[in-house]
């Protein structure tokens, strides 16, 4: 859990609640002067009991911090960055005050350096891979001799179940997985932290090949699409939470299915229509990632304000990606 992200939305959550209790404190004490005739045995000068009396509002403004001019305006400054950091809390967090908050005190501190650390990577062995076989299309080259691509034949070298990530199959696979990830997961982490976006990112990985290795146990792998589709699904569960408290949440849902279902539509029909350029590569990755981000997602981006279903909810994630993980290299030990 990021540290960062976490201090700085308690203390959102916990300024907020103190609001709260000052303002429905101060409403009852209103209530109550009204009822006593404006008692005016006041405590401190100038303010009557419960407030009573001839408060001025400054004296109002001194109590509650978040009336203060600016106190919740800090770094509206126009700029270009406090721009983008006001569309992201508007389209990543359903919570008009967790919005604002956010929108006044990001300040990049810690940067979200997970998204551009796995890009560069993705895109330095994509390259390296390009200059080495000297030739470059929109499905290749595969590079089945690599160190780091799932082979079937080799799970038995285990890091070969998350370092396929690395590779890709061809430029348009590899533009779309960077684009989704700047795009979606970028803005993601800003607003979530490194190590959530970290653990959904990864746990899609992961999935991506344990899924690949039950369902399509022929198949060689690469590509970091079960990555990708687990911050895609793990937005839309973000969505689908809060439906009612997003901005044109029927527009992201139906946005976030369009783009997904041309991905996998397009890996289908080169898993099984198109001329094979090499070993069959698998499309499961793209749905079991999705699941994994579904199911992490409700239990890293789940909304602030929990109720009783949601509670239910992140067990009932927590087990299904526990219960599939688990069978998963059951059957990969028990099968080799």
């Amino acid at each position: 859990m990021s540290g960062k992200r976490t201090r700085s939305f308690k203390i959102a959550v916990h300024r907020r609640d103190e609001r709260d209790i000052w303002q429905q404190t101060r409403a009852g004490a209103g209530n109550y002067c009204q009822r006593q005739g404006s008692v005016s045995a006041a405590t401190t000068p100038g303010r009557g009991y419960y407030g009573c009396g001839s408060s001025s509002s400054a004296a109002d403004d001194e109590e509650d911090p978040w009336r203060r001019p600016g106190a919740v305006s800090r770094g509206a400054d126009g700029s270009v960055f406090r721009t983008m950091v006001r569309a992201i809390a508007t389209e990543f967090l359903p919570d008009g005050r967790d919005r604002k908050y956010y929108a006044d005190h990001y300040s990049c501190r810690p940067p979200p350096l997970f998204v551009f650390v796995v890009t560069l990577i993705e895109l330095g062995f994509f390259t390296y891979y390009t200059v080495i076989t000297g030739a470059v299309t929109p499905t290749g080259p595969v590079p089945i001799d690599s160190f780091f691509i799932y082979r079937p034949d080799k799970r038995l070298q285990v890091w070969r179940f998350v370092f396929y990530m690395v590779l890709h199959a061809g430029w348009i696979h590899l533009l779309f997985n960077l684009l989704v990830q700047m795009l979606v997961g970028l803005p993601l982490e800003m607003v979530h932290g490194s190590l959530r976006i970290g653990t959904v990112y990864m746990a899609g990985v992961l999935a991506g090949s344990l899924g690949t290795s039950v369902f399509d146990t022929d198949v060689y792998l690469v590509g970091a699409s079960g990555g990708v589709y687990a911050l895609l699904a793990a937005h839309l569960a973000n969505v689908l939470l809060n439906y009612n408290q997003m901005q044109f949440g029927l527009v992201r849902l139906v946005g976030v299915f369009l783009i997904a279902s041309a991905d996998v539509g397009f890996a289908v029909y080169d898993r099984y229509a198109a001329e094979p350029h090499g070993p069959p590569v698998s499309y499961v990755a793209h749905l079991t990632g999705a699941l994994a981000g579904l199911t992490i997602g409700l239990l890293v981006l789940k909304n602030f304000e929990q109720k009783l279903h949601e509670h239910l909810l992140w067990w009932v994630a927590l087990g299904v990606y526990a219960a599939c993980t688990l069978f998963a290299v059951l059957f990969n030990i028990f099968n080799y």
